[in-house]
C-alpha cells in the first residue's frame, strides 16, 4: 500500500475506451480516490451499476478517510474501484450485527463493501479479483485484526456478481426482500459474508436451517414454487423434529 501514489491525470469520458485484453495486470496500477475522481467515479458507476447515487455519495468516498476506495488505473483512466467501510461492531444496525458474533468484544471490527465495480470494457482482465484482494489482504493484516468479517449486498438477479463473490469464498448469510429500489422497482438481494482473523457467525442452533428458509423466500418472492430445492413442509418437518430435540441437547 506504501507505494500507491495520487494522479490527476485524467481521460474525458469512459465511453472512448475499447475492448481490452490486458492479459496480465502488470501495467495497471492501483491508488486511493481522491476528490478530484468524482466526475471519473460517477461516470465508472452509471456504467457499472443499476441504482443511482448522490453527489454526496461520491463526494464521501473521494475523500473521507472512514472509506477504504481503491481505484484500478489504466492509461490515466480509473477502469474499476473497490468501497468499503470499517464499521465497530457497536455502530452496526440490529441487522448488521447478524453478520457477526459479538463474542470477540466492543472493539470488534467488520468491513461492509459498498461498490466493487469495473467498467465494461475491462471486464474479466481479473481486475475485481485483484480489488477485492487488496482489501482483504488490508484487514487481515496486523493492524485490523479486530476486523472479523467482510459482507456485502447483492441483487438477487445477479448471478454473475453471486458466482464471482462465491469463487472468492463468500457465503450467502441471508435473504433481504425488497433492499434495492430501481427504477421505481422494488429488488430482492442476498447478504455474502466472508470471515476472516478467526471470525464467525453468530452461534444458532437453528443456523443449519436459516439459508435453507431463506432460499424457500427467494424463489417464493419471485413466484418460482417449483424450483423448491425441498417443499415446503420438508423444511418445516426439518426443523418440528431439531425443535424436539433441543431439551435433550441442553
Amino acid at each position: 500500500m506504501d507505494t500507491f501514489n495520487w494522479y490527476l491525470e485524467r481521460t474525458s469520458t469512459l465511453e472512448q475506451i475499447k475492448p481490452v485484453g490486458l492479459y496480465d495486470l502488470s501495467n495497471l496500477q492501483l491508488r486511493f480516490l481522491c476528490p478530484q475522481d468524482i466526475n471519473e467515479v460517477n461516470a465508472l458507476c452509471v456504467d457499472c451499476f443499476p441504482v443511482e447515487y448522490p453527489r454526496s455519495w461520491y463526494e464521501d468516498i473521494t475523500s473521507n478517510p472512514k472509506f477504504y476506495s481503491l481505484a484500478a488505473i489504466h492509461k490515466s483512466a480509473i477502469v474499476g474501484i473497490i468501497v468499503a467501510e470499517i464499521k465497530l461492531y457497536i455502530k452496526l444496525t440490529p441487522k448488521e450485527r447478524e453478520v457477526v458474533s459479538p463474542s470477540a468484544g466492543k472493539f470488534t471490527q467488520v468491513g461492509y463493501i459498498l461498490s466493487l465495480g469495473v467498467t465494461k470494457a475491462y471486464r474479466r482482465n481479473g481486475i475485481a479479483s485483484l480489488l477485492l484482494d487488496n482489501l482483504v489482504s488490508h484487514l487481515t493484516s496486523a493492524e485490523s485484526k479486530n476486523c472479523k468479517a467482510i459482507f456485502l449486498h447483492v441483487l438477487s438477479s445477479n448471478s454473475s456478481a453471486i458466482a464471482f463473490y462465491e469463487r472468492k469464498n463468500f457465503k450467502l448469510h441471508s435473504f433481504h426482500p425488497y433492499y434495492y429500489m430501481i427504477n421505481g422497482i422494488n429488488k430482492d438481494g442476498f447478504a455474502y459474508v466472508l470471515y476472516i482473523n478467526g471470525g464467525h457467525q453468530q452461534w444458532m442452533i437453528l443456523y443449519p436451517f436459516k439459508q435453507k428458509l431463506n432460499f424457500a423466500n427467494w424463489v417464493l418472492s419471485d413466484g418460482q414454487l417449483a424450483k423448491l430445492e425441498k417443499p415446503l413442509d420438508v423444511f418445516g418437518q426439518e426443523l418440528g423434529e431439531l425443535l424436539h430435540r433441543i431439551p435433550v441437547l441442553l
